[in-house]
């Protein structure tokens, strides 16, 4: 009850929530766009699934610790370079983003023309449900590899922030939740705006690069991604409101 009570408890929770919404907006984004090439049938229960998988990891390291401090050891050194179990896997996960981010970013400006329109060829139900079904579960694995990177990142700074253990879990909790109302409002704007989707995409490789650069020592504030990244959807926001204009007057005349 002491807990309930404390109000510096409610300070730490309400800060460590805040902040654990915001450095899941890059969690949301990139779920919301593998989640995309889902059926539409199956999209909520990934996108429910994924995020599921971001909270289980999260807590999981938060209850190892001692593990999660052990990977700030360095365990060898390569040119000078120190080298630490974070460290790894954050160079691996920026990688991995930096690929699955270009890789999307072709698919949704040049393979569409190059593909050819999707009747061309048809399957049989037998091999839609195998590949509907591989697709699925593809996507989840990719999905939680980079929860795992996230939640890395997520709970060192939960660590930095509040020495206790329940306030941490359950700001975790908190900001999936908020996650959870968010995810499908933003994962559907994103799909109905190509040029969105792009642009989110182009985030998630800025993400990439500077969680490779974090691996070497170089600390490079996200705020100055967040920032960038709201700038430039804003720019985007007023040019979708202006091409709606336009429409909207050629329909009328």
């Amino acid at each position: 009850m002491e807990l309930l009570t404390d109000p510096n408890i409610w300070i730490a929770f309400f800060m460590l929530a805040a902040l654990e919404i915001v450095l899941g907006i890059d969690n949301i984004i990139f779920i919301s766009i593998l989640v995309g090439r889902l059926p539409p049938e199956k999209r909520d229960f990934g996108r429910r699934l994924g995020l599921g998988f971001a909270m289980v990891s999260r807590i999981a390291l938060l209850l190892s610790l001692s593990w999660v401090m052990q990977l700030t050891e360095t365990l060898f050194t390569i040119f000078n370079q120190a080298l630490s179990g974070r460290d790894l896997i954050l160079l691996f996960g920026g990688l991995f983003l930096l690929y699955k981010a270009s890789h999307e970013i072709f698919m949704e400006v040049e393979a569409h023309d190059a593909h050819g329109k999707p009747d061309e060829n048809p399957l049989t139900t037998q091999e839609t449900v195998k590949t509907g079904a591989n697709l699925f579960w593809g996507t989840i694995i990719q999905i939680g590899i980079v929860d795992i990177v996230f939640s890395l990142d997520s709970v060192i700074t939960a660590v930095g922030m509040v020495d206790n253990i329940s306030v941490m879990i359950a700001a975790v909790m908190a900001s999936v939740a908020v996650m959870l109302f968010a995810a499908k409002p933003i994962g559907d704007f994103v799909e109905a705006h190509p040029s969105v989707k792009v642009l989110a995409l182009a985030f998630l490789t800025m993400v990439g690069t500077l969680l490779i650069a974090e691996a070497f020592d170089v600390h490079v504030p996200k705020g100055y991604a967040y920032v960038a990244m709201a700038f430039s959807l804003g720019v985007e926001v007023l040019n979708i409101r202006a091409r709606k204009k336009r429409q909207e007057k050629k329909a009328a005349h």
